[in-house]
């Protein structure tokens, strides 16, 4: 760990102003090296203040590997770029360049983002959280929808405790808060061709973290949204980050508990839901989610079981 990255972290952890001979102690470098590392953190973006007993950390939203890296309480790598074309194909490419796995690929902004279908998504620099995980898939999990199932818990869960809100989820993989879309995931499988079973999984998000609703374009202005729109959050985009990666891994240890919360965030069941098969229309009851995370629809005459697609409601389309 460079001495800035020390010196970082334990002005993030006091309480108290600390000062340049304090610092220097407790890192084992001199006052000098101290303001310089100072004066680099400064150049990145991070606020400090210079006061005539010491420093004091500002809060800042600078999204920060080491930060992240650190406090995900499971071993994986973190990546952080400034500007990313998709971080889904960020995560392919360290497939082939043969990088290990858990790789978490993290942007302050993504230029080309797309979710399902390859629709493209509203993006906004340091208002949104883009990024995709790399993973070999568990055992116990060798089903691709099983894993949106629970990174969609692990959002909602984590967007829950740190914001103190009710967050609900939309099948299969949609975040939402307050009726607004604030968050959709992308899940991916990448197979071994000899024996075609799942070799590694990715797992890309955005989520809409303090975009103004004002921002937002006109056209999904009545249906989208962030978690502040006020455009003034109450935590860090690093803080949720460390958020939803713990209870990801969490839920991955266990993966038996995560089904009942899904179902129990779930707001299609018990709905009359529209979808589209081979071009057909169909209408219907939302009445279960299996254990793989279908969902099973009562159609009057028959039951369908949908693994995947698109399905509206007429509340929220």
């Amino acid at each position: 760990m460079s001495t800035k990255e020390k010196i970082l972290i334990r002005l993030k952890s006091a309480e108290e102003i600390l000062s340049g001979e304090t610092l220097a102690q407790e890192i084992g470098v001199s006052r000098t090296a101290i303001w310089k590392a100072i004066k680099e953190l400064e150049k990145k973006g991070y606020q400090i203040q210079h006061l005539s007993t010491g420093y004091r950390y500002q809060s800042s939203d600078i999204l920060n590997a080491e930060e992240i890296q650190t406090q995900i309480q499971h071993p994986l790598d973190v990546t952080v770029l400034e500007t990313s074309t998709s971080t889904m194909k960020d995560a392919q490419l360290a497939v082939i360049e043969g990088n290990p796995s858990p790789l978490l690929v993290v942007a302050d902004m993504q230029e080309a983002p797309h979710g399902r279908f390859n629709r493209p998504f509203f993006a906004v620099k340091q208002q949104g959280i883009y990024m995709s995980l790399l993973l070999e898939p568990k055992e116990q999990l060798q089903e691709l929808p099983q894993y949106t199932v629970l990174m969609a818990v692990a959002i909602a869960k984590a967007i829950d405790k740190r914001l103190g809100v009710n967050s609900q989820i939309k099948w299969v993989n949609d975040i939402y808060l307050n009726q607004k879309k604030v968050a959709g995931i992308l899940s991916e499988a990448m197979t071994d061709i000899e024996t075609n079973s799942l070799k590694y999984i990715i797992i890309g998000m955005g989520i809409n973290f303090s975009i103004p609703q004002e921002d937002f374009p006109s056209e999904i202005q009545a249906k989208a949204s962030s978690l502040f729109p006020d455009g003034q959050p109450t935590c860090t985009r690093n803080q949720l980050i460390i958020d939803i990666w713990n209870q990801f891994f969490a839920l991955l240890a266990e993966p038996e508990s995560y089904l009942a919360m899904y179902r129990e965030k779930s707001f299609v069941l018990g709905k009359k839901i529209t979808f589209k098969r081979k071009e057909k229309t169909y209408f219907g009851t939302a009445i279960a989610i299996t254990d793989t995370g279908e969902l099973v629809v009562d159609l009057g005459n028959e039951q369908m079981t949908l693994s995947s697609g698109e399905i509206s409601l007429s509340s929220i389309q």
